[in-house]
């Protein structure tokens, strides 16, 4: 194989990876979206257990988190956990250290991760009704997000990938 063929293999490699690097780009901000949407549900569902079944906010969290299931489910369910241990820390403190620990693979911006553990700061010391109302004021930051990533997916997958198989000729043409 002589030097021209390595050099056209490289530029095949570079246009592929950067093009799979748009794609993934691409794929992250749906699995963003499909991630707060399931976030949603699974606070509609604490929503519930704490409001209409009076519950507990350590049986409440383990039910919410044994129906969602996944990576979501497994954050709420430590949560539950830890508080039926009771080793004399606040609710706040385990609710933003357990979802300081979540796995990176959990699709959530800095951004949503703050107003999560902004929701944990009003809950288990107020009454039902402040409770439910900060819930209520959570599920709305939820439904903005959702709507703005929804409003952009299509036009920042496009971009995405088109930066990404555009970044790659650029790349081949300037190293050829």
């Amino acid at each position: 194989m002589d030097n021209r063929w390595l050099r056209i293999l490289g530029a095949v490699f570079v246009i592929i990876s950067c093009s799979g690097l748009g794609f993934f780009m691409a794929g992250q901000w749906n699995e963003h979206l499909k991630t707060v949407e399931k976030l949603r549900k699974m606070i509609f569902l604490l929503k519930a257990e704490i409001v209409y079944g009076n519950s507990p906010l350590a049986e409440a969290f383990e039910r919410t988190g044994k129906r969602a299931g996944g990576e979501m489910g497994a954050l709420f369910e430590r949560v539950a956990e830890r508080l039926f241990k009771q080793q004399g820390e606040l609710f706040y403190e385990v609710w933003q250290e357990e979802i300081d620990r979540m796995p990176k693979e959990v699709c959530l911006s800095k951004e949503d991760k703050q107003n999560l553990k902004g929701l944990g700061e009003h809950l288990g010391y107020l009454d039902m009704d402040m409770q439910e109302r900060n819930i209520l004021l959570y599920l709305e930051q939820l439904d903005l997000t959702i709507d703005y990533l929804r409003e952009h997916k299509q036009e920042k997958s496009r971009l995405y990938t088109s930066l990404g198989i555009m970044g790659g000729l650029f790349l081949t043409i300037v190293m050829y």
